[in-house]
């Protein structure tokens, strides 16, 4: 697909990051978008952003949804289609996520499961409903964003990933079977699944919040102790740190992963764009992505041993990653 004027397109997670970059790009490009976000203010400022660079013919709609529910899921495919009074759409970006659950045996089993429903439950609901309207068009495009945890399940041999990492797994595995029955029984739509490494968003931020945790600097004693076991499991200082001391430092790092990212979401958009221009069906986003893959595939018995991700560190990827 090398041109999206014309185009409708449906993004999940559109308030903010790679979302958000995704329609700001489709729809300076001519592309009409429908969006959905669990935060209406966030989808507000992204529709903004979209009108301010968009051809007067481009149409932005914004719908409140949480992709694990299959019943908003629903509701916002009808109401999506009846915005854009149309019966077809032309691509699928299945992009929302939230990060949590990393302890399957200490974290809260609530955590584990919300994040393993958004991370994967959303692309299946998502993909159920919006799939007919793919196949409905005379040339398609499903993009499922997955992560270089669907390839490596860890955040380090010494910091768990479990419920991110399995929804991603999932979200790879699903993209590359639906790959091969496309091209049997609807070869006009095409798949790609999307392998981001590192890249700047407000995912960390987000996520406290969507699990119901509130902002990270209002973060229980509870959940503060959580997060010291965790540093001190992994080796990282915290055993001495008050909790405010800690919630900060957690405020400060989750800033920085979004502020001092190797890859912006804005160029992460860009590549992935210009994957489906290309025709590709496997897209990753960074230099340490394709670290990641070639290191996995290559030594694959030593993957979750500390002498990888040194490796790694010496070559100059994985800075700030781990």
């Amino acid at each position: 697909m090398k041109d999206f004027r014309g185009k409708l397109a449906v993004v999940t997670g559109g308030g903010t990051g790679m979302g958000r970059a995704l329609a700001e790009q489709l729809a300076a490009a001519g592309c009409s978008v429908a969006m959905c976000d669990v935060t209406v203010e966030n989808m507000e400022e992204t529709k903004r952003l979209c009108e301010a660079q968009a051809p007067a013919n481009v149409r932005i709609s914004t719908h409140a949804c949480d992709v694990s529910d299959e019943r908003q899921v629903l509701e916002f495919r009808d109401a999506a289609m009846a915005a854009h009074a149309t019966d077809h759409l032309h691509l699928l970006f299945n992009n929302a996520g939230v990060g949590g659950g990393g302890s399957f045996l200490d974290d809260d089993r609530a955590d584990w499961d919300r994040t393993f429903a958004i991370c994967w439950s959303g692309v299946y609901y998502c993909t159920r409903a919006f799939l007919p309207l793919l196949i409905a068009s005379d040339g398609a495009y499903l993009v499922n964003t997955s992560s270089v945890n669907g390839f490596w399940a860890c955040l380090g041999p010494r910091m768990p990933n479990t419920a991110y990492s399995s929804a991603k797994f999932a979200v790879k595995g699903f993209s590359e079977a639906l790959l091969v029955e496309l091209r049997l029984k609807a070869p006009h739509v095409k798949v790609a699944v999307v392998m981001p490494g590192h890249v700047g968003t407000s995912i960390i931020l987000n996520s406290s919040k969507v699990l119901g945790r509130g902002d990270i600097l209002e973060l229980s004693g509870e959940e503060v102790a959580r997060v010291r076991k965790r540093l001190v499991e992994s080796g990282m200082p915290g055993a001495d740190l008050s909790d405010d001391q800690l919630r900060t430092i957690m405020h400060q790092m989750a800033i920085g992963f979004r502020d001092a990212a190797p890859v912006t979401a804005a160029q992460a958009a860009t590549i992935i764009l210009d994957g489906v221009r290309s025709g590709a069906w496997r897209i990753l986003v960074g230099d340490d992505a394709q670290a990641l893959d070639r290191a996995v595939r290559a030594s694959p018995e030593t993957a979750y041993d500390r002498s990888f991700v040194d490796a790694l560190r010496e070559q100059g990827y994985l800075r700030g990653s781990l």
